[in-house]
């Protein structure tokens, strides 16, 4: 007989939301998995999120990098929430968000506001 999950009860009766993850993290909606670890404990994960193309992300506006500036800056001075750095990134290509406030000057794509 299998055991039952009462925190898997709450999350399918919606009680508990079904993602750990907010409204502005790059990981919103990306699957959630478990694997057991060598000593037979469970462990909880998430599946790869897949960025999307370059080419596949509607671009909105350009900007330029100013001296001192931050990814999360960048992000809500164009959004409203510094969480969103993340689209920049995406935008630009980027792995690492730091890279694209590294040089000022840099001309930056702006992905389109999420909603929008």
């Amino acid at each position: 007989m299998a055991a039952i999950d009462p925190v898997q009860m709450l999350i399918d009766a919606g009680a508990i939301p079904s993602s750990p993850f907010s409204e502005a993290s790059r990981y919103r909606g990306v699957p959630l998995a478990t694997f057991t670890r060598a000593d037979g404990t469970p462990q909880a994960c998430v599946r790869r999120r897949f960025v999307p193309a370059q080419r596949d992300i509607p671009i909105a506006a350009a900007a330029m990098v100013g001296g001192g500036e931050r990814p999360d800056l960048l992000a809500h001075q164009h959004y409203g929430q510094p969480l969103l750095y993340w689209r920049i990134a995406d935008g630009n290509a980027v792995i690492d968000p730091f890279e694209l406030t590294d040089t000022a000057g840099r001309r930056l794509l702006l992905p389109v506001a999420p909603g929008a």
